[in-house]
């Protein structure tokens, strides 16, 4: 059983109610909480000991955190049980999740628009509802470009560019005034 300090109690509990508000269940949230603060890989039963939930629902949650890319399995030399770890990188971790929420959410939403728009095309009854869906669908269109387009960039690149914050704005305000 890891011992958790008050700092590690709340954050790990916090990221549990954060998860829940992402659509990822609480413990699912809290192992992936523990993992990211442990320093050493952890087993399946230190999980369940450290947390106080069920073998199985510290499983099913290990599942999905490795769907998710952020946690690992780790074998250690004369352990047969599995270790998992989170990723450490929290650029990689942030881009990963990214990648699964893209694939969940925007792809299958894109494809319905693409749809939607591709049906009323010559359709003159509701030209409202096309020219609505066809904003939609170009403004997802472009938000898909820019991501991919960023995914191909160095995290240290995109932190560089986050920084500059406002200046960036001023910046492509002043080029698009042109």
């Amino acid at each position: 059983m890891t011992d958790l300090t008050p700092v590690m109690k709340k954050f790990i509990l916090h990221w549990g109610e954060m998860g829940s508000s992402w659509g990822v269940n609480r413990t699912t949230a809290q192992i992936h909480a523990l993992l990211y603060l442990s320093s050493n890989p952890l087993t399946a039963e230190e999980i369940c000991e450290t947390l106080g939930v069920a073998r199985s629902t510290v499983s099913t949650g290990l599942r999905e955190l490795q769907s998710w890319g952020i946690v690992k399995v780790i074998h250690m030399l004369g352990d047969r049980r599995d270790h998992f770890e989170a990723l450490n990188d929290i650029g990689e971790m942030f881009r990963a999740i990214l990648d699964v929420r893209k694939r969940r959410e925007i792809d299958p939403t894109l494809a319905v628009l693409r749809e939607s728009v591709a049906e009323l095309d010559g359709d003159e009854s509701d030209i409202y509802v096309k020219d609505q869906l066809q904003e939609l669908l170009d403004f997802f269109e472009i938000i898909t470009t820019a991501y991919h387009q960023a995914e191909q960039m160095p995290t240290a690149t995109l932190l560089k560019i986050a920084r500059l914050g406002d200046n960036l704005g001023k910046v492509l305000s002043t080029v698009a005034k042109r």
